[in-house]
């Protein structure tokens, strides 16, 4: 059975896209055929994430009827499937979002797990992936105005008739994880599906046009990518042999320093 999720934010900068490309790819890694259609008409980013900011036709051309969805389609890394958006502002002005259930349409007859990364905050644009997923998930930042633009989109997700399966909480410092996790699902009232902690290797790897979790598959970043594509799939997460240990300087630190004293 498909499962299609889109991946949204109540505001920009909290790391969506990053999150969803590193998601979708990892599900592929997984061994599960994926989809990721970039959603955001408006500020399209995984095309430039992935190097693909050239790319002749987009989703932008066929919800504007001058291109195919086989036209738009590109190999990913690890085998996920990307249908990128345009960077022109003239294929946004010409691209008809209400055309998006189309396509994910015709995605959904060739896939197991399509994600569709949405645009961030509350636009016209951005209602219908959050009304045509079976679920969707949001991107969270551990501070006040990413949780509250974050309950503003679950409110709206709910009203057009979406359903939020949960949220990862994104860019998390490691001795704060319980404190978080505890905070944010009493706040958003849904559960936390996965934390992503901070680590400097997402912007290496971003700065390489590579997802982390192909980059530095051992990664703490990456492994929990891979705790929440296993969940997602119904496997039991297996630890990447050699991964880095998921305790955080911070902790080390203090351990050091009590074993001194």
């Amino acid at each position: 059975m498909v499962k299609v999720y889109t991946i949204a934010s109540g505001k920009g900068g909290t790391g969506k896209t990053t999150v969803a490309v590193n998601l979708g790819t990892m599900l592929s890694q997984l061994g599960k055929e994926t989809f990721l259609m970039d959603a955001d008409i408006g500020m399209a980013n995984v095309g430039l994430i992935l190097g693909l900011q050239d790319a002749p036709v987009t989703l932008h051309e066929i919800l504007a009827g001058k291109g195919t969805l086989d036209e738009a389609v590109y190999e990913g890394p690890a085998g996920l499937k990307v249908v990128p958006s345009g960077l022109s502002l003239q294929g946004f002005q010409q691209a008809d979002p209400e055309r998006i259930r189309d396509v994910m349409g015709e995605i959904i007859k060739r896939c197991e797990f399509l994600l569709i990364d949405a645009p961030a905050g509350i636009s016209k644009d951005g209602v219908v992936p959050l009304a045509v997923a079976d679920e969707v998930i949001l991107v969270v930042n551990p501070e006040l105005s990413s949780i509250v633009d974050a309950l503003k989109t679950k409110i709206l997700t709910e009203v057009v008739g979406g359903q939020v399966l949960g949220t990862i909480i994104n860019r998390v410092d490691q001795d704060k994880v319980d404190v978080i996790t505890k905070k944010m699902e009493k706040v958003l009232g849904v559960k936390v599906l996965g934390i992503i902690p901070e680590d400097p290797n997402v912007r290496r790897a971003s700065a390489a046009k590579t997802p982390i979790v192909i980059k530095y598959p051992s990664s703490p970043a990456t492994q929990a990518f891979k705790r929440i594509a296993s969940d997602l799939v119904g496997v039991a997460y297996k630890e990447e042999k050699g991964a880095v240990q998921r305790e955080g300087f911070i902790d080390r630190f203090s351990k050091a320093l009590f074993k001194r004293k």
